[in-house]
């Protein structure tokens, strides 16, 4: 998509300078953006709406399958982490497209186009849909979320100090998103059924696609095609794919055997790649490409149990939890609002440990997160054991097993994808990049398993569904501070491996 000549005219009447070196993005002189650049707004409500309508599905999906299609928890939990294996595997090949072909402009728009167009769909009450659906955000995501969060790097020069503080700016966005979403979404649902609340997922899709496209023109040539001679044709083939693709996603969904062994195979065909590529790297090199690969497990383990979030912990808040009234899908909304409140705190301790010489290397900082991530499943263990003879735990604990979630987050997420850029071979950085994001991947897959290992029979008590949910997270404690036991024993060795990296 190229811009045209009223584009051209908007972008210099805000403020765009340019000269045969580069262009020179204006900046807000006051307000909550001051600083920055004029686009950073378009993409930061861009996101916040994208992540409103993907929390908002996620916050209602694992009921629907319950609730709505019957599905046994089994079933249910296996679904779910295929698509959320898919979902955070797509955005690899939508990198490379963009980068190649669409440039990340036209990405961001096909993507946000697929995903509303799975919300819509999602909001018919048929199986055939449900599946359609799933396989167009899966697609539209791949295609939307790298491209959205690559176009915020271009809006700043290498060296500009200015460029931490406009990502902090836009996960701000993405966590307002997300902690919106579950509410607004849960309530629909509540009062006129799941379907709508899908709906209004996708309305929140397309204002952020309404967003972006009226704002395309302030990028200038931030994000166009890299090759605008062959873009047309390029789109139009990738169109064409996308739509042969959604029947090919359909059927890795439906089919075990795929869905059992497409992600793990890539996972470790991948890990044996860089494996071998260590080992005839040079030696410091080697050691760090070993470490990461290291972490790369105990990220797995962390995010595995931490995306419990949205299938059994869900489930559990449904049947076994006192709510006080409350949907159980909005409870979601708590991880958002803690990562809202605790964010710029936990930034300002690293700095300050970091200026007194004390801050935790990355190998403690994903220790500290596993053990969090395990206290926070025992406190719902503990809240199971003194539940009275209703079965329903005091929603403190569900409270309180969020907060440890959420400062394991913040311990673990801000630091993994700058120590990959830290660490991995200047030649090697993007794949070592998706190799990184494939973790993510890799763990949503994991979440469904031990998902699975929370099933309930369909016709349980109460009683017998938290006896189930209290054995499972026991194990996922245990296996999580037994991990970070593991960690903090593989500290010296990690960081001898990092080679002075922090």
């Amino acid at each position: 998509m190229t811009d045209s000549d009223d584009d051209n005219r908007g972008i210099g009447a805000i403020g765009f300078e340019s000269d045969d070196e580069e262009e020179e993005m204006a900046a807000f002189e006051s307000g909550f953006f001051k600083g920055h650049p004029v686009a950073l707004p378009i993409l930061f409500f861009s996101e916040l709406w994208e992540r409103f309508s993907f929390y908002g599905m996620r916050a209602l999906l694992i009921l629907y399958m319950l609730d709505g299609l019957k599905y046994t928890d089994g079933h249910a939990y296996a679904i779910y982490g295929a698509y959320g294996s898919l979902v955070y595997a797509t955005p690899i090949l939508g990198g490379i497209l963009a980068d190649r072909l669409l440039g990340n402009r036209a990405a961001i728009l096909l993507g946000g186009t697929l995903m509303a167009m799975g919300h819509f769909i999602m909001a018919f009450p048929q199986e055939t849909a449900f599946y359609t659906a799933l396989a167009l955000l899966i697609l539209g995501n791949g295609l939307f979320k790298p491209n959205v969060s690559s176009m915020v790097g271009k809006l700043y020069r290498q060296g500009d100090p200015r460029r931490d503080a406009g990502f902090t700016i836009f996960y701000m966005g993405i966590n307002l998103g997300a902690f919106l979403a579950p509410i607004a979404c849960g309530l629909a649902k509540a009062y006129f059924g799941y379907h709508v609340g899908f709906g209004l997922a996708g309305v929140g899709m397309v204002i952020g696609l309404i967003w972006f496209y009226m704002g395309r023109g302030i990028f200038g040539e931030r994000g166009a095609p890299p090759n605008p001679v062959i873009f047309q044709a390029a789109l139009i083939g990738i169109v064409v794919s996308c739509a042969v693709a959604v029947p090919m996603v359909v059927r890795l969904m439906q089919i075990e055997w795929l869905r059992e062994f497409l992600i793990p195979g890539i996972a470790a065909t991948m890990f044996v790649y860089l494996f071998a590529v260590a080992l005839v790297s040079p030696a410091v090199e080697r050691n760090r490409l070993f470490a990461l690969m290291i972490l790369f497990f105990f990220s797995v383990v962390f995010w595995a149990f931490f995306e419990q979030a949205g299938s059994s912990l869900t489930v559990f808040t449904a049947r076994n939890v006192n709510r006080l009234g409350i949907d159980p899908s909005m409870f979601q909304s708590v991880n958002a609002l803690l990562i809202v409140v605790l964010a710029p705190l936990f930034s300002l301790l690293w700095v300050k440990l970091a200026n007194s010489n004390k801050e935790p290397a990355t190998p403690v900082k994903f220790t500290l997160a596993l053990l969090q991530v395990g206290l926070g499943f025992l406190a719902l263990v503990i809240g199971a054991k003194l539940a009275g003879g209703d079965a329903q735990v005091n929603v403190v604990f569900l409270l309180l097993a969020y907060l440890f979630h959420t400062t394991g987050e913040l311990c673990i997420s801000p630091v993994g994808l700058s120590t990959v850029t830290k660490l991995a071979p200047q030649r090697m950085v993007a794949f070592v990049m998706g190799f990184w994001f494939l973790s993510s991947s890799l763990a949503h897959f994991v979440a469904g398993k031990v998902a699975q290992g929370t099933s309930v029979q369909a016709n349980a008590t109460a009683m017998e569904s938290l006896n189930v949910y209290s054995g499972a997270f026991l194990h996922i404690a245990q296996v999580s501070l037994g991990a970070a036991i593991v960690g903090a024993c593989l500290v010296p060795v990690i960081k001898y491996l990092m080679a002075g990296v922090k």
